[in-house]
């Protein structure tokens, strides 16, 4: 087939002045090579499009590809992840992972939530901040954990996000709301207890658990909070390892699991998952869009220490993607 590669790469956007945190999210070169020799060594042809304004100039030239592989993570706005998958829709190009709905749904995370909760399935209680005045409504047990509602890869996470006082909370939320402008932020209930991250592949009725992976944080300085210093410098502050094959386990992934098919997730993605109070999993975030890098990205990493090399990831992910094709 003729593949095309969809992405957002880092270098792109600080060649425009974009300061490190705004394309904290995006990919880097190294992460591009690596899929586009991947997919080229399963025996198709690739072409690198680049992001989504790239792929509309291509659309309207003429350009057309059995199948996009969609990592671009979109720059504005809280539905910027739906942005590449829309396009594709429009022209009805086949292409990898979750669709516009879906993408849109799990970067809000009040809107996340809202649907597992309506499923069921644990997560902390939680509210919303949209402005300063929100704040005195707050009716939940501290302390409590405030992060940007709509961003990833921990931007605006820091060892101040968790909070133990109405004071405390009044300060995060508003330099929260001031960094993060037109950003309501996400107040929650904070979760103690071990730390996970679970990897799956596969859609609906096919999405299978393929590993889980427990994040420990050894620095008392940084409070065990993955945050957006942690991840970037995960080499020297952060431990990862397989989760003990037991009851805990078990629940974790049960708990992914669902949460991932509850939210319509497909092809591939990851669920963190946090111990509350009592030692009950409980949902913190989904990733319908998860990192690729071949040894720095959480799926990848799940994937070696399950005994899945990559080349048989990204085979899965494109297997999976043109079940519906």
């Amino acid at each position: 087939m003729k593949i095309g590669l969809v992405y957002d790469l880092r270098k792109d956007y600080l060649a425009q002045g974009y300061p490190e945190a705004a394309v904290a999210e995006f990919d880097s070169e190294e992460t591009i090579d690596a899929l586009d020799r991947t997919i080229s060594s399963l025996g198709h042809q690739t072409d690198r499009i680049g992001n989504a304004r790239a792929l509309c100039s291509r659309l309207v030239a003429g350009d057309r590809w059995d199948l996009v592989f969609n990592i671009a993570e979109g720059l504005k706005g809280r539905s910027r992840e739906s942005q590449a998958p829309c396009i594709l829709e429009l022209y009805d190009i086949p292409y990898t992972f979750s669709d516009p709905l879906v993408c849109a749904v799990t970067l809000d995370k009040a809107v996340t939530k809202h649907l597992l909760i309506a499923a069921d399935l644990r997560t902390p209680r939680f509210a919303v901040i949209a402005v300063p005045g929100d704040i005195s409504n707050i009716k939940l047990q501290y302390p409590l954990f405030a992060k940007p509602i709509a961003e990833g890869t921990g931007k605006g996470i820091d060892v101040d996000s968790k909070v133990e006082s109405p004071a405390e909370l009044n300060r995060t939320c508003g330099r929260l709301l001031k960094e993060y402008p037109g950003q309501a932020v996400l107040v929650e209930e904070f979760l103690p207890g071990r730390e996970f991250t679970v990897g799956i592949i596969g859609t609906g009725r096919d999405a299978r658990v393929i590993g889980t992976m427990e994040i420990v944080i050894p620095d008392g300085s940084l409070k065990a909070i993955y945050s957006y210093k942690t991840k970037e410098l995960c080499d020297s502050l952060v431990k990862y390892h397989p989760a003990p094959r037991d009851c805990v386990r078990d629940a974790v992934e049960n708990l992914a699991l669902k949460s991932y098919r509850a939210l319509e997730c497909r092809d591939a993605g990851r669920v963190d998952i946090r111990l509350n109070t009592s030692g009950e999993p409980s949902f913190m975030e989904v990733n319908p869009l998860p990192g690729l890098h071949p040894t720095h990205s959480d799926l990848p990493m799940i994937a070696t220490q399950e005994g899945i090399s990559y080349e048989q990831l990204i085979a899965s992910i494109i297997e999976s993607a043109l079940k519906r094709k």
